[in-house]
């Protein structure tokens, strides 16, 4: 091998470990939550039919390529006293130790262990969701609504989220037997969430 040879090797050599420490530093992408654009609802039977609520504050991280979400990691909390069903009594009654008990806990928790796909813009979140101190290994069926950018240049991703969760499971257990048979409250609580989040800047030096 030539001089001019070694030195072309070596000149190789040198610029492909550039490249493989350029991506090894690379930050993974981090999409925060935009609560201005996104909701938390739910419903639950009453009686003959379903009421309706949401919680006003929460916030979450997506740690990965939205479009690899399969690589992805997710992070959720809800703060539990930001109940709101359009009724002040019932809010407080929700807040109190028959339900939520949300002195003592504060915040409804998701953390995702694995994302699998499960075919087009589906994913099965798999993770640990805590609430009113229990905590359960659960499946979240997330829907990929895509990439955007706003008109400021921010990238935001969307995600739609719909499953349901027995009250029960989670030692909410709070009920009144009717006078002609049968529960006051259902016990199955359908949720739906619609995250808009966006991408976080490089950190500013």
């Amino acid at each position: 091998m030539t001089r001019h040879t070694r030195n072309a090797v070596l000149m190789s050599l040198v610029l492909s470990l550039a490249v493989l420490g350029a991506q090894a530093t690379e930050p993974t992408p981090t999409f925060n939550v935009d609560p201005v654009h996104s909701s938390v609802a739910f419903k639950v039977r009453h009686l003959v039919s379903k009421v309706s609520g949401s919680f006003r504050e929460f916030s979450g991280t997506i740690a990965g390529d939205p479009k690899a979400p399969a690589g992805a990691s997710i992070a959720f909390t809800i703060k539990a006293d930001s109940i709101d069903t359009q009724n002040v009594d019932r809010d407080k009654h929700l807040q109190s130790p028959d339900f939520f008990d949300a002195v003592k806990f504060p915040q409804i928790t998701f953390k995702s262990a694995k994302i699998t796909p499960r075919g087009g813009d589906k994913y099965d979140a798999t993770g640990i969701f805590t609430m009113h101190g229990i905590s359960k290994e659960i499946v979240v069926p997330v829907t990929f609504g895509g990439l955007a950018k706003d008109p400021w240049g921010n990238e935001r991703a969307g995600f739609s989220i719909a499953l349901t969760l027995n009250r029960k499971d989670y030692g909410i257990n709070f009920n009144k037997v009717l006078d002609a048979g049968g529960m006051m409250l259902g016990d199955d609580v359908e949720i739906s969430i619609e995250l808009e989040a966006i991408k976080k800047g490089p950190e500013k030096k």
